[in-house]
């Protein structure tokens, strides 16, 4: 099993722990306080472990020109792309009220620092875990400067490559070593044929001693339920109020509902992982006893008999018998007494039988 780390006070990931549920507010709040509340919130009650935001100093993650640039989607707050940023950016003492929100109702709360001030502040706001977003991933000294701030780290792979991914393990993992890689594609909404789940286990391969989670952007929650069944350890997912609001990320987006939906199921899930041991359990008893088949005698067998294969086939039988995977090791034994055609085959009635114990 990859390593456990503890991403948040008290809360492990990785090994044998639960799968952790990050809720991405990131902007749907629209920019209202009262919204980030409720959505907060929201995640609470929906089950999930954590309620998470985005974090930008403007100025610092975009440039001049980036900031000035016309901005006439119809899901703009603002005539410039830096309008509508500055519109959906809460100021550092809304941040701190919103993560004593988050503390009061008992759910964790973090946020992606999405340029190295972003972090800076972050670190001072005492976020339990760092999340650096796909589009940080390949911003090595940003990295550098991150892993040395000494939190946890979940690190979302977006647009990157394998050999990128390596660069990155190899950089973050001699400064922290509490840190996980999220399979992620950056595409809102997120097509199934672009999801590709198997690289979830080529990371599981490739980096066994770290956690490795699943960062979606797809409709429905069908791919991230099976995204723990392949053994992801995070799952992330935008959740919104409402679908049909102005902001790109709404619609790839899980409404209250859907969010319910995937936490149970990841549950449900995690619950039916079970054992690796391959046994006859006690809920299958009832089963086996109704309709568990038996060696029966298939003509009469007169006693001294040796048996062989000809003589024997396998019925639903009463009483019980020898279990059908014991027929072959029956051929060639004697027979202590008389045995009817349909009589089940006994222990009793098998000369000198020595019972074998299943490995």
């Amino acid at each position: 099993m990859p390593r456990e780390i503890e991403l948040c006070p008290g809360r492990r990931v990785g090994g044998d722990q639960p799968c952790f549920i990050i809720a991405e507010i990131g902007q749907n709040h629209q920019g209202d306080l009262d919204i980030a509340k409720r959505m907060i919130r929201m995640a609470k009650e929906c089950g999930a472990d954590c309620a998470k935001f985005q974090k930008s100093e403007l100025e610092y993650k975009f440039n001049k020109k980036a900031l000035e640039r016309p901005y006439t989607s119809k899901h703009s707050w603002g005539k410039t792309y830096g309008e509508h940023k500055r519109h959906l950016e809460f100021s550092h003492d809304q941040y701190r009220e919103l993560k004593k929100y988050a503390e009061e109702i008992g759910i964790f709360f973090t946020a992606s620092g999405m340029d190295e001030m972003a972090v800076e502040f972050l670190h001072e706001l005492d976020v339990p875990f760092f999340k650096v977003g796909s589009g940080d991933t390949n911003n090595f000294p940003y990295l550098e400067k991150t892993a040395k701030k000494g939190r946890p780290m979940v690190i979302s792979s977006g647009m990157q490559s394998m050999n990128t991914m390596h660069q990155v393990y190899q950089i973050v993992k001699p400064i922290n070593p509490n840190f996980c890689f999220l399979q992620c594609t950056s595409a809102y909404p997120l097509q199934p044929e672009d999801v590709n789940l198997r690289v979830i286990s080529a990371y599981q391969s490739a980096f066994p001693d770290i956690p490795i989670g699943y960062s979606g952007h797809e409709t429905g929650i069908a791919i991230s339920v099976a995204a723990v069944a392949m053994g992801a350890k995070i799952v992330e997912r935008h959740v919104t109020l409402d679908k049909t609001w102005k902001g790109s990320d709404h619609q790839a987006s899980l409404e209250p509902n859907e969010l319910v939906e995937l936490v149970k199921a990841i549950r449900t899930v995690e619950k039916a992982m079970g054992s690796p041991i391959k046994q006859l359990l006690p809920c299958e008893m009832a089963c086996n006893e109704k309709l568990g088949k038996s060696v029966v005698a298939k003509v009469a067998i007169p006693e001294g008999a040796v048996l062989t294969l000809d003589m024997l086939t396998v019925k639903v039988g009463e009483p019980k018998g020898f279990p059908p995977e014991s027929i072959f090791d029956l051929v060639g034994q004697k027979v202590k007494k008389n045995i009817e055609e349909d009589e089940t085959i006994t222990e009793q009635v098998v000369e000198d039988h020595v019972k074998k114990v299943k490995c």
